[in-house]
């Protein structure tokens, strides 16, 4: 069973992020779990002097969700042309870690404009050593609708497949990148 970790870079109540992710783990394929994390918002500022046995309780769970993960999907949004920053600062918890290095990534959309954040993301993300799997992000058009709508979208049958696809993609590009580390 491959455990994949769900980040959505949004702290909203109605995110269209944290929709998709949830959507996400609804639709894993078989033999692959898809867990949501729901820290981001109780994670402390990073500050360097707090690493090592001073690591806060908030950050060292997410360091070790990351590390005990076969792989990480991320969706954010986009604020003023980058990411938020709670995702942000998520990420710099985890700079001076191992548990970015050679870890699976793949990227989500809620929004097809979020090009700029999507850029700045990946890049972030390449810098810190995650693995990114670029032929398989995914997008599906959520921006702008209320929950309601965002169930509707994402409980049609070609997003419902659309998201099993990427994921079981991702699935092989875990797999490909575990024989290649190893």
């Amino acid at each position: 069973m491959l455990n994949i970790l769900a980040i959505s870079g949004s702290l909203r109540a109605a995110s269209t992020n944290s929709a998709l992710v949830a959507a996400l783990a609804r639709n894993a394929p078989p033999g692959c779990r898809v867990t949501i994390y729901g820290g981001l918002g109780r994670l402390p500022i990073f500050n360097p002097d707090d690493e090592g046995e001073r690591t806060p309780r908030e950050a060292s769970e997410l360091i070790d969700a990351v590390t005990s993960a076969d792989g990480v999907i991320v969706s954010c949004p986009e604020y003023a042309h980058g990411v938020p920053g709670g995702l942000k600062n998520a990420l710099d918890w985890l700079v001076s870690r191992d548990a970015a290095i050679d870890k699976p990534a793949m990227l989500a959309h809620a929004s097809p404009r979020s090009l700029f954040a999507r850029a700045a993301l990946a890049e972030v993300m390449r810098t810190m050593s995650f693995a990114l799997h670029e032929g398989a992000a995914l997008e599906i058009g959520l921006l702008g609708k209320k929950p309601v709508e965002m169930e509707l979208i994402l409980v049609e049958e070609a997003n419902q497949r659309a998201m099993r696809e990427a994921v079981q993609g991702f699935v092989g590009f875990i797999r490909a990148n575990a024989a290649s580390t190893s």
